[in-house]
């Protein structure tokens, strides 16, 4: 199966893109806030003409088939079910995994949950979480960039974020983002419950337990102009990986990485599985 899919799991039915060979080394790509798996065209591209074979999923709540209303349901014990839910189903026991924003959370909670599952990590912007957890506390200047993700756990937010033909939501992409895409996704997300179920992932509440140390080779690429996530977390983000580390700086680069810089970031990605080929 090539193109849009619908990959029923268990846990729901998630909308997806895939591409590749069907025999090539799996790689799953998770998106993050407010994007879909639309947001990895560019590296769905470039890894398929390379033999990968890709998935890149509407998460928990993106999908129309795996939205659930309870913000509960959203918790990362959850999220990290659905990655292995998907990837099940997909009939792949080993995989590379890819995330950015709230999937590159979901990402190295993955890492942490299912280390024998992961021939590689490569996460986009998002710091490891005990490094962000750890800057939380000690740095104002993180503090400050991540108070959104408290305000928008406040059930106005989907009305306040549509109001005016969405423009505070348009306003989130800035100028990284094409004014193409950003219409795909602000279309995406103004269905009734569409966006609630995407702002339901801050709403989900904290894990119950401490992430540990990265053991799988990771690759962690960050932009110098990232307004969620400052450079106190990205640095520490390297003490938090035992495995082998490459962390790559993008300066005057955004939060949107994989559609700001797609070719920066597709020879990054490929560099970096291709220097970790295992079994």
């Amino acid at each position: 199966m090539s193109g849009q899919v619908r990959i029923p799991t268990s846990r729901g039915v998630f909308d997806a893109i895939t591409a590749g060979p069907e025999d090539g080394r799996p790689v799953l790509l998770l998106h993050g806030f407010p994007q879909t798996g639309l947001v990895w065209e560019r590296q769905i591209a470039a890894l398929a003409d390379r033999g990968f074979r890709v998935a890149a999923p509407d998460q928990r709540g993106y999908s129309p088939g795996a939205r659930p209303e309870d913000p509960a349901d959203y918790a990362m014990d959850a999220l990290v079910a659905d990655v292995v839910a998907i990837t099940g189903e997909l009939g792949w026991p080993v995989f590379d995994l890819v995330g950015h924003d709230w999937g590159g959370a979901v990402a190295w909670w993955t890492a942490d949950a299912h280390p024998d599952r992961l021939r590689t990590l490569t996460v986009v912007s998002t710091p490891h979480p005990g490094a962000l957890a750890s800057t939380l506390r000690t740095d104002p200047d993180q503090r400050a960039r991540s108070r959104y993700m408290t305000e928008w756990r406040d059930p106005a937010t989907e009305r306040r974020m549509l109001a005016d033909g969405a423009r505070e939501l348009r306003a989130l992409y800035g100028d990284a983002v094409p004014a193409d895409r950003v219409e795909e996704y602000v279309r995406h997300l103004s269905p009734p419950g569409a966006l609630t179920g995407a702002l339901n992932w801050y709403r989900g509440g904290r894990p119950g337990h401490a992430i540990g140390t990265t053991g799988v080779p990771t690759l962690y690429v960050w932009g110098t102009e990232d307004t969620a996530f400052g450079p106190a977390a990205a640095e520490e983000t390297g003490s938090r990986v035992e495995g082998p580390y490459r962390f790559e700086r993008l300066p005057g680069v955004s939060h949107w990485v994989p559609e700001e810089v797609p070719g920066v970031l597709n020879r990054l990605l490929l560099e970096h599985l291709r220097a970790h080929p295992g079994d």
